[in-house]
């Protein structure tokens, strides 16, 4: 592993989260400093400085957390210090307690490492006293509330868009890879192009879970947003038509599976499998309706038509010599029809 992969993230945080983490802090130190006058309010400034996340949800959790985890290290280390000094053992037992605490209420990973932080800077200042004690929750009550005032006020951000996108370059290849399979049916393939056919279908499952990230990205962001009324019903589509092509991106993996590890150069002249390809361009064609349809368009040009082309699930009637890899294609062919007809 690289070193520098465990400093660097894969993309950059928006300016905006900067920008609104600086105002945060800045406005937290000053405003504390104000109220509280005293100490340097450094509790206050890393409170703003960890509450300001992406969605207003994860920034009241951030409060949350970071409040309590500074209540009970404060009062861990207040209670220590008063009693038995600033020695060094007792910031030692402090952080034993402070952790073993977290752990007997099962507290989450961030409070716990909260708790333990506040105790030690409590007695790293040797300053003990219950008024300082007060002081800093009060400080860090502040910071955090700051915190949210200000992710709040700065334009929330709303990533439902990426979502979509995400689903739609689903879609589109879900239905190119149906087209393909459907081509590849009807031709003789080399070693090679069997290979390619598995691999391009291979890719779709993770665009599969590229789109799931997404979505729960965008209902996060919706989560608490003053914002959230008039993109809820946007996501509710992008979920919608990611639950009915999920499922269809297995088959069509099966499928061609199926039809690499069954493929003799005879099967592109057996009548069940021309008749199989017809439906799955048909189904191809039903996907991107689906994706037209979910975008409101009126006309795309790759539609030949605006009404679905898979009406009905395929009967095959005279037997084929080639049935095993028929009968595999036929039963997922069958889900595809189900899936996109709207029946689980």
């Amino acid at each position: 592993m690289r070193m520098t992969s465990a400093l660097r993230a894969s993309r950059r945080a928006p300016l905006l989260q900067v920008a609104k983490s600086a105002i945060a802090t800045a406005a937290a130190w000053i405003i504390a400093g104000w109220l509280v006058p005293g100490q340097p309010p450094v509790f206050a400034a890393i409170a703003a400085l960890l509450v300001v996340q992406p969605s207003l949800n994860q920034s009241l959790a951030k409060a949350i957390e970071r409040s309590v985890g500074v209540i009970a290290g404060v009062v861990i280390a207040s209670t220590l210090g008063i009693v038995f000094g600033d020695e060094t053992w007792v910031v030692v037992t402090a952080i034993v307690i402070a952790l073993l605490l977290a752990w007997a209420l099962k507290m989450t990973a961030g409070t716990a490492n909260q708790i333990a932080i506040s105790a030690i800077l409590v007695l790293a200042l040797a300053t003990t006293s219950p008024s300082y004690a007060f002081d800093r929750i009060l400080e860090t009550l502040i910071g955090a509330v700051i915190g949210v005032i200000v992710n709040l006020a700065l334009v929330p951000p709303v990533v439902v868009a990426p979502a979509a996108i995400a689903v739609n370059n689903l879609g589109a290849e879900l239905a190119a890879s149906l087209d393909r399979l459907g081509d590849a049916l009807q031709q003789e393939q080399t070693n090679a192009s069997l290979e390619e056919l598995l691999l391009t279908a291979r890719l779709m499952k993770p665009m599969r879970d590229a789109a799931e990230t997404a979505i729960a990205d965008g209902a996060e962001s919706l989560t608490l947003n003053p914002r959230a009324g008039r993109h809820r019903a946007d996501l509710t589509t992008v979920q919608e038509l990611l639950d009915r092509y999920g499922p269809i991106v297995t088959q069509v993996i099966g499928m061609t599976r199926a039809y690499y590890d069954h493929y003799d150069r005879a099967i592109a002249e057996d009548a069940s499998v021309k008749a199989i390809s017809e439906q799955l361009h048909r189904a191809a064609h039903d996907v991107r309706l689906g994706l037209a349809k979910a975008r409101n368009v009126d006309g795309v040009s790759d539609l030949t038509s605006p009404i679905p082309a898979l009406t009905a699930p395929l009967a095959i009637v005279a037997p084929s010599e080639h049935w095993i890899l028929v009968g595999s294609l036929l039963e997922d062919l069958r889900r595809i029809h189900d899936a996109l007809a709207g029946r689980s």
